[in-house]
């Protein structure tokens, strides 16, 4: 399996020689699975043409802040939104100390400000600049910010000199990226996700069902993997395929996944019921296809088992993470099916707007504990999912 498969990455190029390598860094990323979009401040610009990084990337370049075709597809909040990463590199000094200050008077200062992705840089400068006071103290900043350093390296620069402050070769810098989405956070621990619709049989051809995709469940599945977790996936039917490395049991009906939970969950540390399980069944399922007739029908239906109150029920040391999917009152509805279901944490969504949820590719949610409640604005369910995953392990598993 490819190392980056499936991540979005923003690749910052910035003004300074060491542009040229960028061109390699997009290839050695696409290389590992994943896409790429490039965005060059104007100095960049100077040094290797946007039409060559539009060429390998398959994509537009992104340079201007105020572009109006761009804001009118892809603008800067919505590309922020959509990586999984921002990868800036070179990195400037002088682009550097706008980072620290959060100056968005460019393109990529103002999608460094807004992305909730990780973020990596990777330093290209002359040696003494690179060793000032004022850019060691920068480094350290963005450090503490959390912001990834990967380099510089050492040798002869362009200038002459020799010295730190080269930008990393492209190799060295994807292999720093791809370590970045393998945190160990979970290493060790079982965790056991239910993802996508199920489906109640009325008879050999017909069901019930909802709009479920799955998407936040395959996204929590993968983002577990990544942290080191021993992955058990249980999904209804859905159109998506399932991440490598974890294992996956296909069900349809809410009894059939109730049957795959209480066994897979019973030696898990993790149980997060992502799936959107049909509340109800038919009480009785026609062996043959129900004929039309007349202009009403009546059918019976009977409650389905609730999964996850039995999930925890029969193992009360599990940590029982549930999603509540709801149209109004959303805080409110959490918080009562938090504490009727005996959950350790629920994820509450508004899924009554059509940009996010049910069918989306973001999602904006709400972590909610006995303790605190912690919103995750608007992003891509991938980079959700990462989030959460972090949240829970370093919350109760760190």
């Amino acid at each position: 399996m490819s190392t980056l498969s499936n991540k979005r990455i923003i690749l910052g190029v910035t003004g300074g020689i060491a542009a040229y390598k960028s061109a390699e860094v997009v290839r050695r990323l696409q290389d590992q699975g994943a896409e790429v979009r490039v965005v060059m401040t104007p100095a960049a610009s100077e040094f290797i043409r946007p039409l060559t990084m539009q060429a390998l990337s398959g994509h537009p370049v992104h340079s201007d802040l105020l572009d109006s075709e761009a804001e009118a597809g892809m603008g800067h909040i919505e590309l922020a939104r959509w990586a999984d990463l921002l990868l800036i590199a070179p990195a400037s000094a002088d682009f550097i100390a706008n980072m620290v200050h959060g100056k968005a008077d460019s393109l990529l200062g103002a999608i460094h400000l807004a992305t909730p992705a990780k973020v990596a840089v990777a330093p290209a400068m002359n040696q003494a600049m690179w060793s000032h006071p004022a850019s060691l103290a920068n480094i350290d900043t963005l450090e503490q910010r959390g912001v990834t350093m990967i380099g510089p390296d050492e040798g002869i620069q362009a200038c002459g000199d020799i010295g730190p402050g080269r930008m990393e070769q492209p190799d060295s810098i994807v292999s720093k990226v791809s370590s970045l989405f393998q945190n160990g956070l979970l290493a060790g621990k079982k965790v056991v996700i239910t993802a996508g619709p199920t489906r109640e049989a009325l008879d050999p051809v017909r069901y019930i069902s909802n709009h479920s995709s799955g998407k936040m469940g395959f996204a929590l599945a993968a983002a577990a993997v990544e942290a080191g977790a021993e992955v058990c996936l249980i999904s209804g039917p859905v159109a998506i395929v399932p991440p490598e490395r974890c294992e996956v049991i296909s069900i349809v009906s809410a009894q059939d996944m109730l049957d795959a939970s209480l066994a897979t969950a019973a030696d898990a540390d993790i149980f997060i019921a992502a799936a959107a399980v049909a509340d109800y069944r038919a009480s009785t399922i026609a062996d043959q296809k129900i004929k039309k007739q007349g202009d009403s029908m009546t059918i019976s239906l009977e409650k389905n088992p609730d999964i996850v109150s039995a999930v925890a029920l029969a193992n009360p040391n599990l940590f029982v993470l549930g999603f509540a999917a709801e149209t109004q009152d959303v805080e409110t509805y959490a918080r009562e099916k938090l504490e009727r279901k005996k959950l350790s944490a629920i994820i509450a969504n508004d899924v009554s707007r059509t940009d996010v949820g049910f069918n989306a590719d973001d999602n904006e949610v709400s972590w909610i504990d006995r303790s605190s409640s912690v919103v995750f604005s608007k992003r891509s369910k991938t980079q959700l999912a990462r989030d959460i995953i972090e949240h829970l392990a370093k919350g109760h598993f760190h």
